[in-house]
C-alpha cells in the first residue's frame, strides 16, 4: 500500500505539470477544436483565482495526502513554489513569470475570438 501511494503521489505530480502544460497551450488547441475553450477558460479562472486569494489546489492536496500514506514528507508550499519557482527561474522573476505567461494565455483567447468571429462571417456568406 506505501509503495503504490508513492507511485500515485509521483503520477499526481505528472497529472499537475499536464494541467499547466494545458492551461499554456489550451487557447491554441481551442483553434483547432473549439470545445477545448470551455475547460480552458475554467481553467484560467482557476489560475486567476490561485494568484489573487490564498487557495490551496485539489491536486497539491490529493499528492500531500498521497505523499503522507507513502510516508513521503508532505509539501509545505503549493506545488508551483515547490517544483517550479526557484527551480525552472529565480524566485525574484515570479511576478515576470506569470505576466509573459498570462499574456500568453490571454493571446490564445484573442487569436480564437478572431478565428470564430472569421469562421462565422465567412459561414454567412
Amino acid at each position: 500500500m506505501v509503495r503504490m501511494a508513492g507511485f500515485f503521489a509521483e503520477a499526481v505530480v505528472a497529472l499537475h505539470f499536464t494541467v499547466l502544460a494545458f492551461l499554456l497551450a489550451g487557447g491554441f488547441l481551442a483553434w483547432r477544436w473549439r470545445w477545448v475553450i470551455y475547460p480552458h477558460l475554467a481553467m484560467g479562472a482557476w489560475a486567476v483565482l490561485s494568484i489573487v486569494t490564498p487557495t490551496v489546489c485539489p491536486l497539491t492536496v490529493w499528492e500531500n495526502d498521497l505523499r503522507a500514506m507513502a510516508g513521503m514528507p508532505v509539501l509545505e508550499t503549493g506545488f508551483i513554489d515547490h517544483y517550479i519557482d526557484g527551480v525552472w527561474y529565480p524566485e525574484s522573476a515570479s511576478m515576470l513569470v506569470q505576466l509573459v505567461l498570462g499574456t500568453i494565455v490571454i493571446v490564445s483567447w484573442i487569436g480564437f475570438y478572431a478565428g470564430h468571429r472569421a469562421a462565422r462571417r465567412l459561414s454567412r456568406c
